[in-house]
């Protein structure tokens, strides 16, 4: 017998087993409790503006190509069915360019409040709200924040309302993807803060939803989205830049829509039409 399988089989009988099978076994309760193995990575609010400061008035399609031009084809463009609620074709209100914040609700387990007095079911509502379907990521919102949440996919449920959408927005929040629902659709639509959604719901989250994680990767419109990405949304759907891409997509999809701008000023002046927005340098 070699002196190396010699002094193998000393320590396996050392440790009572196979080598390692005690480190395993604290892995594995490790895993059996529950664990992130995507890190969250963390940015500073002036690393954020300045991501954002690098796709400033770019358009979906234009960072369609940059993710061609990088390597990333067919990588990070939403479901077309998560769309814009409104649309501003005058001034393009509902474009928006922001640094993800995410949130995760799932469907709940337990059944629906039943019978019961008014009094006992706002108790019980509120005490789900507060415990159970929270808005706990409310804190982490500000200025150029896309709040981008991942609902139960087929709850009637509005996880967003007029109120609460309001509040994000007088945060700093430049506007809301969900891959689920919305409600009170028309005050959001008067509202003017731009959501992008998949359907109208009409529920409200106690016995429907509850908040599994905050500000840890989550898949919206059939795509991943880390805490952190760039989001950008216009009346073409949704893509998400990995920030970790995010300079080398701008640059080239800002050669594209300044490229693009340039040939339709042109057009516009071959066929006598006035300047709008769209093609203003």
């Amino acid at each position: 017998m070699s002196r190396k399988i010699t002094i193998i089989l000393a320590a396996m009988l050392v440790c009572g087993g196979p080598l390692g099978a005690g480190a395993r076994a604290d892995d594995a309760a490790a895993l059996r409790a529950g664990k992130n193995l995507i890190p969250t990575k963390i940015y500073s609010e002036a690393e954020d503006l300045k991501a954002l400061d690098l796709f400033r008035g770019l358009r979906v399609s234009d960072v369609a190509d940059g993710m061609d031009a990088v390597g990333l084809q067919n990588v990070g463009l939403m479901d077309p069915e998560i769309a814009a609620l409104w649309r501003d074709t005058a001034t393009f209100k509902h474009r928006f360019v922001g640094i993800a914040v995410t949130a995760r609700y799932v469907p709940t387990q337990d059944a629906p409040a039943g019978k019961m007095s008014v009094e006992d079911y706002d108790k019980w509502a509120a005490d789900w709200y507060e415990k159970r379907s929270t808005e706990a990521y409310l804190d982490l919102v500000r200025k150029g924040t896309a709040l981008v949440i991942e609902d139960a996919p087929r709850a009637d449920v509005g996880s967003i309302g007029s109120y609460n959408i309001l509040e994000w927005f007088g945060r700093g929040c430049v506007g809301v993807v969900t891959s689920a629902t919305a409600r009170d659709t028309d005050e959001i639509i008067t509202e003017k803060v731009p959501l992008y959604m998949r359907r109208p719901g009409r529920g409200i989250r106690p016995g429907r939803n509850e908040l599994e994680s905050v500000n840890r990767p989550i898949v919206c419109g059939g795509v991943l989205v880390c805490p952190g990405d760039v989001i950008v949304a216009d009346g073409d759907g949704v893509v998400v830049v990995p920030r970790a891409r995010a300079e080398a997509v701008a640059a080239y999809a800002r050669k594209i829509m300044d490229g693009d701008k340039a040939g339709r000023r042109e057009l516009y002046k071959e066929l006598k039409m006035k300047e709008d927005v769209s093609v203003r340098k």
